[in-house]
């Protein structure tokens, strides 16, 4: 009984859609903005240091098996990343430590490379309403991190619906 697995990147809420410590020209909605793995020439840029913080936040609920992290220039791509699910306002302290991680991943330079789909712990990953990634290192301690595409694959659950569009109805 194999559920079908897709690109959950369709189901992005854009509007909630947060990075921190992104450049001003490198941002991470300009390589997710189509709702599908970006093959244009835009990628995301780290600003301060080689740390990121992504919140990809979903318009329904989903199960995610697998995360797939692309950068050009391999040095410059993340090697050690942290995740964390439906924690809507996190920020890189509560990320230090490592206490609400629920996996930890060491990517390789391949992985990066050829933006390969890492699998995940797919019972942790069960009920996400928002995956948050935190970049924790790059691949050549680089002083900045440049992802260029990223995909999460898995499916959305059903009996669940997009309700971002809705609108409150005012009693006259």
């Amino acid at each position: 009984m194999a559920e079908s697995e897709v690109s959950l990147l369709e189901y992005l809420d854009l509007s909630q859609l947060t990075c921190l410590n992104e450049t001003q020209d490198h941002t991470f909605k300009a390589i997710v903005a189509d709702k599908k793995k970006n093959t244009g020439s835009a990628y995301l840029e780290s600003d301060a240091d080689e740390q990121l913080l992504l919140t990809l936040p979903f318009n329904q609920t989903v199960k995610i098996r697998s995360i797939a992290i692309q950068s050009s220039n391999v040095e410059q791509a993340p090697r050690k990343i942290r995740l964390v699910t439906n924690r809507p306002a996190l920020n890189f302290d509560d990320l230090e430590d490592g206490g609400a991680v629920l996996q930890e991943i060491e990517l390789s330079e391949e992985d990066v490379r050829e933006g390969r789909k890492v699998p995940l712990r797919f019972v942790k990953f069960q009920s996400v309403n928002s995956l948050h990634v935190f970049v924790v290192s790059n691949q050549g301690d680089e002083d900045q991190t440049r992802i260029d595409a990223i995909d999460v694959f898995g499916m959305p659950l059903q009996g669940t619906r997009d309700v971002s569009g809705l609108k409150k109805v005012e009693d006259d």
